[in-house]
């Protein structure tokens, strides 16, 4: 893997968040993006990636694409493929590019499973410092439970670069804007940005007004079905 820089920021905060659980990680770095405006400055070059080239706004968007905030000095992962079978060699790529710009921090955005349809939020971290800031802003702390994919990964992998987690809780396998927006809300008190994480809210609440709609066709598409059957059968 090749890391492509038009321009290297000094000492950022590096957030990334792959696709997971919920699409958690994909909707808040897309969102941080649009909202702070953030301009592509390179991206990581993966030939081991399917050659997919997604288009938006008549743009091709790189698979991994990075994005940069000046005025945050936050630098965005934006990542659209799935990466399984590379976590390891992305794990590696996320901490030469930390060590290349001399990166403050890299922040892992993650879902996690919950049986119920709360959405709390988690944090881990392999620095004091950090831990110490994430209690402050009121976040709970990871104590049990299993980690996996690129954020593992970069966990396991030289502790000398500061990382953190931040995991919120989902209970569904579909795009999750309302557990998206409670990780922009702690990543909002963590570093002060001043985001307004409250149009997430929004789209969560059309989505699923969509979704419940969708499903009630669906019932009812399955209910006339099998009462067709039943009427020829009969």
């Amino acid at each position: 893997m090749e890391i492509i820089l038009k321009k290297k920021p000094k000492n950022p905060i590096i957030t990334e968040g792959f696709p997971g659980l919920g699409l958690i990680s994909t909707i808040v770095t897309e969102f941080l993006i649009k909202h702070l405006n953030a301009k592509s400055i390179g991206y990581i070059k993966a030939e081991e990636i399917p050659p997919v080239a997604a288009v938006h706004e008549s743009r091709v968007v790189q698979p991994l694409e990075l994005f940069y905030d000046k005025k945050s000095n936050l630098l965005i992962v934006h990542a659209l493929s799935d990466v399984k079978g590379m976590e390891w060699e992305i794990a590696k790529t996320m901490i030469k590019l930390a060590s290349m710009l001399k990166a403050k921090e890299i922040i892992s955005i993650e879902g996690i499973m919950s049986s119920t349809e709360t959405n709390n939020a988690y944090y881990l971290c392999n620095k004091d410092a950090n831990s110490r800031r994430m209690a402050q802003a009121k976040i709970l702390p990871l104590k049990e439970g299993i980690i996996m994919g690129v954020t593992a990964a970069m966990m396991l992998t030289d502790r000398s670069v500061p990382k953190s987690g931040i995991f919120v809780e989902t209970h569904t396998r579909l795009p999750d804007s309302r557990s998206a927006a409670k990780a922009v809300e702690v990543l909002d008190n963590y570093l002060g940005l001043k985001v307004d994480y409250k149009p997430l809210i929004k789209m969560a609440e059309e989505f699923e007004a969509k979704l419940k709609t969708l499903l009630t066709q669906t019932k009812k598409s399955q209910d006339y079905q099998k009462q067709k059957e039943l009427s020829y059968m009969g």
